[in-house]
This record gives structure tokens, C-alpha cells and sequence, in this order.
């Protein structure tokens, strides 16, 4: 096994929720850091540990993005990270199922990723750069995420389902 270090100019960890009831809201952390250390052809055994920065939520809204760092949502002044420790990864066909501890707000929950290997190749550097995508999918309520708003239609602002998904890319550390 390999220690990694994910590119952050080449890698995004993004989010989308649904609004009204009707649309979806993306948005993503621009600051966050990994320790991966695994053989990047097989993720078995893979120590994986993340630590996102939730103050650089990015919505593309100050607003929105003032309100999310709230203690209504994240309440980045006390939490001001969010982490990831994976505990299993196992491969089914294609892609690797990865099994962890995602911690929001200080509430650690379970959380599964179905992650796929993008593959292998040099930069024009000389550096070996190899790449990930994963995808998974939380409630927000079990993190304790519960500001919302009755919309006069009937529904609710702010979807219960958050999707989560990371383009990743690692050069040896």
C-alpha cells in the first residue's frame, strides 16, 4: 500500500438537496484534506480519513452559504469540521462499496459510499496521478440538520435526503 495525497485543485466533494419539493440545490466544500493509504488498483484494506472544512461551503449564494454555517444547520463556529473514517471497502463487480464514520456537528453516523476507479496516468510532470469517484446519500436529520420552512403550497424548503458526491484525484504523498 501507497500513501495519497488527493489534489485539491483536480478534486471536489459536492452535495445536492432538494428545494420545494421541486428543484435541487448544489453546492459544494472547497477546503478539505485526505489520508488515504491504499494500493491504488485494489481498495481492500484501504485506510481512507477525511476532514472537510465546512466553513467553505460554497452554494454559489452568500446568504444561503451564511445560513448553512449557522448554528440553524452546521453551526460551523462549534463543528467547524466535518470528517469521514472509512471502516470497510469491499469490491462488488466494478466499483467498491465503502463503509465509514461520518461525522456531522459532533454526531457520528454510518455512512456508505459505492465508489468507482477512474484509473491510472502520468501527469506531464512525471507524477502518477490516479482518480475516484464516489457517491452516497444521508439524512440530514440524523445529523441533526433540522432548520426548515412549510412552504403555503403544502411541502417543505429544504429536502430531508442529501446526496454527496467526490471526484477525487491522489498523487503519491
Amino acid at each position: 500500500m501507497k500513501k495519497w495525497t488527493i489534489d485539491a485543485a483536480h478534486s471536489e466533494i459536492g452535495f445536492s438537496v432538494k428545494h420545494m419539493m421541486i428543484s435541487k440545490v448544489k453546492g459544494s466544500f472547497t477546503s478539505f484534506d485526505a489520508e488515504v493509504e491504499a494500493n491504488e488498483e485494489d481498495l481492500n484494506g484501504a485506510l481512507i480519513d477525511f476532514k472537510i472544512d465546512v466553513a467553505s461551503i460554497n452554494t454559489n449564494n452568500t446568504d444561503r452559504d451564511n445560513h448553512l454555517r449557522s448554528a440553524d444547520f452546521f453551526d460551523a463556529e462549534s463543528h467547524p469540521h466535518i470528517t469521514f473514517k472509512a471502516n470497510d471497502i469491499t469490491k462488488k463487480d466494478d466499483e467498491y462499496e465503502l463503509t465509514g464514520d461520518l461525522t456531522i456537528k459532533g454526531i457520528t453516523r454510518p455512512a456508505n459510499f459505492e465508489v468507482e476507479y477512474g484509473g491510472k496516468g502520468t501527469n506531464p510532470w512525471g507524477v502518477e496521478v490516479v482518480a475516484f469517484s464516489a457517491e452516497g446519500k444521508v439524512n440530514r436529520k440524523d445529523f441533526d440538520l433540522t432548520w426548515n420552512q412549510a412552504l403555503e403550497t403544502g411541502g417543505v424548503m429544504v429536502g430531508e435526503d442529501i446526496k454527496i458526491s467526490l471526484e477525487l484525484e491522489a498523487n503519491p504523498a
